[in-house]
This record gives C-alpha cells, structure tokens and sequence, in this order.
C-alpha cells in the first residue's frame, strides 16, 4: 500500500513523526510512505530542523510555496499537490490538522477520487473568524478515514451527520469514524526521555525545573491587532513582576512587536530582566520546556494539549478551545487577550493547581491503530 503524507507547518511535521515511527517499525512490510512538505513554514528554524531532530525520512518533494495570501497560498499547492498526486497514484493521502496545507491535499486529493485519511479529525472551535476552523471542516467532510485524537471530536462529527457504525469498504460517500487518541501523545511519551538527554535549551538559558513560566504567542488576531497584543503583553509584563517567563517567538510576533505594541510597553518588553525572548525552539527543546515549567500561557492548540500531557496549568490567549476537555477538568483556563482574566487565571493557578490529570487523550498507540485501520480497509 502507498500514501502520500502531506506537510507543511511544524505541528504537522511532528505529527508525521508518530506514523512514520509505526511505519517504520511495525509496518514497513505493509505500507509505502511518501512525504510531502508544501513549504508553507520554510524557516530551518520552523521546519528543517524538526525533520533532523525527529527522524523523519526526507521529503521526497517540497513545493516551496513560501509565505502570502491564503488564497495564492492554498492554490500553489493544489497545483503542486495534484500533479504529485496523479504521477504517484497512491492509496491515500494523508493530511494533519488544519492548516492551509491540510486544505489544499484535500481539495486535490478528493477532485481525483483518492481517498483522505484526516489525522486529528472532529475538532471544531465553533468560531469560522478562525481560518482553521474552515479548513479543518471542508478537510473532515472530503474524508474517508476520520481519526479523531478525543471523544469530543468524535462526538462532532457523529452531530454533522457522520455515521457511527459505517461498514466496509469506507470510501468518501461512506467514510468511517474513529476515536483513536492523539499522535502528539505518542510522540510525547516516547520523546520526553530523548529530550530530558539532548535538548540544552534549560542550561542555555539558565533555567531550571518549576522556576520559569512557558508562553507562546502566533496566531494572527493576536499579533496583527494591536490592542489584543498590547493586553497580552501587558498582562506577562506584571506577572513577571513575580515570576520568570520565556517566550519563544514565533516569526509573526517577532516581525510585529515593534510595530504594533505601544512604545513604552515595548520598551518594558526589551528591558525586562525576567521576560526571556528567544527564537523558535526546535521540538525536543519545547518539550523540555513544557515538561520543566511551572505554567503554560498560549494561544497555540498544541501547547494547550501538550501542557497538559506534562500536567501543567494553561491559560489560553484564545477567546475559545478545540480541546475543551482541558478546561472541562480544570487543568486550562479561557482568558483570551483580556488582561485581567489573564491575571486572574495566573492566581486561580498559584493557588490552586489541578492535582490529578484524567487520561483523556488514549493509550500512546494511536499512530499504529492509524495504520492498522488503513491497511484493513485497503
């Protein structure tokens, strides 16, 4: 069996890395992966790197699309996606997540009649500002195979019409349904030690175990609007009155901190003795990150689950969450770009942090029950 498995920003590229590990480990005999990068996040930083660190196989194509409109974005890569797609004629493609790159294999893989498998199906923020919440929606409903990483996911799908109890052979008018668990959870588990061993990003910034907090910040309402970045900010300016935080930065935030923070705020950015700007970090250095703080503040989804994967308190920059299941448990906090709400989830979290972290997000294996129901219905 071939697939084609189709990358293009970071997440994904992680993500590839479980099934490519259970290819490569227990499927090698069964399945033929090729991979795709679209070349939408093209920084080594933000690419390269992580197919070095993770072993993932080279790609065996890169379209290059680059940076610009969703629009120009997502056509580039129907056009160089198709084309791969008709001179390899795999079984499936396989897609991640939601980003224009998942949209754009799945436009090209569904007008040809190849079926889609879509890794971390079902998730919905119920907010169609948000051009993921597009992509992922048109993605599950061109699919065949849906994996969906928690019960929440499976359950929206299940509200849009998707059966629960379809039978062989799946196909795009009678695709299948599954909650699998989450491949990011398999790659945390098996990284966490390989991380803790290789990743220098603690000692390179003289940071230790539960005395730092993590945050992130890169989605675009966040960055392009001047007065959500200018609340964050100024809301991880007075918690650093108290505490250290690093903050890798993201290429958007980097490019627009100076051009859309107020003056004096940003001046109190750079002079900050406990505020810590950094460059993106590779994946095991963001696990070792995540793993060793004491809090996570973000506006990434994959923060989110991953804080939670290393039982650490999360305040989401967000004014919703794909993985409401986190905050359902207590263990995040919607804050969105809202400064008091941000103080006042930092304290509800001093002073009251979740003690016990409910399995929600399976058992590590989801990548082999990926392959395993692939093959089955091949």
């Amino acid at each position: 069996m071939k697939i084609v498995s189709v990358i293009g920003a970071r997440p994904q590229i992680i993500k590839a890395a479980a099934l490519s590990r259970a290819i490569k480990n227990i499927y090698s005999d069964n399945i033929t992966e090729l991979i795709v990068h679209t070349g939408q996040h093209y920084d080594d930083n933000m690419s390269q790197v992580f197919f070095d660190e993770l072993g993932i196989p080279k790609p065996n194509y890169n379209l290059n699309v680059g940076s610009s409109s969703h629009g120009v974005q997502t056509a580039r890569m129907i056009e160089g996606l198709e084309e791969i797609f008709l001179n390899e004629k795999p079984d499936y493609v396989v897609v991640y997540g939601d980003t224009n790159s998942t949209l754009a294999a799945a436009i090209a893989a569904s007008k040809i009649h190849i079926p889609i498998v879509h890794i971390e199906a079902g998730l919905r923020s119920f907010n169609k500002r948000m051009p993921e919440e597009i992509n992922r929606i048109m993605c599950d409903h061109a699919s065949t195979l849906l994996f969906s990483p928690t019960k929440t996911g499976y359950d929206n799908l299940i509200r849009e019409g998707f059966e629960k109890s379809t039978k062989k052979q799946y196909n795009a008018d009678n695709p299948a349904v599954f909650h699998c668990g989450d491949v990011m959870y398999d790659n945390s588990l098996y990284f966490k030690e390989i991380a803790l061993d290789k990743s220098c990003v603690l000692k390179e910034n003289d940071l230790k175990e539960g005395n730092f907090i993590l945050g992130t910040i890169h989605r675009d309402n966040n960055t392009d609007q001047a007065e959500r970045l200018n609340a964050i900010i100024s809301s991880l300016i007075q918690i650093s009155e108290n505490e250290n935080i690093v903050l890798p930065l993201h290429p958007r935030t980097a490019k627009l901190l100076d051009k859309n923070l107020d003056a004096e705020l940003f001046e109190k950015l750079k002079s900050s003795q406990s505020i810590k700007l950094i460059p993106p970090v590779s994946f095991l250095d963001m696990i070792a990150l995540e793993s060793n703080c004491k809090m996570v503040i973000t506006d990434s989804g994959g923060v989110q689950k991953e804080s939670y994967f290393f039982e650490k308190p999360c305040i989401i920059l967000r004014p919703e969450t794909e993985w409401k299941e986190i905050v359902e448990v207590g263990a995040a906090v919607i804050a969105d770009a809202d400064e008091n709400k941000i103080l006042m989830a930092y304290e509800k979290f001093l002073s009251n942090s979740l003690q016990n972290y409910p399995d929600i997000f399976g058992d590590g294996k989801a990548a082999e029950f990926i392959c395993k129901t692939m093959i089955e219905n091949n």
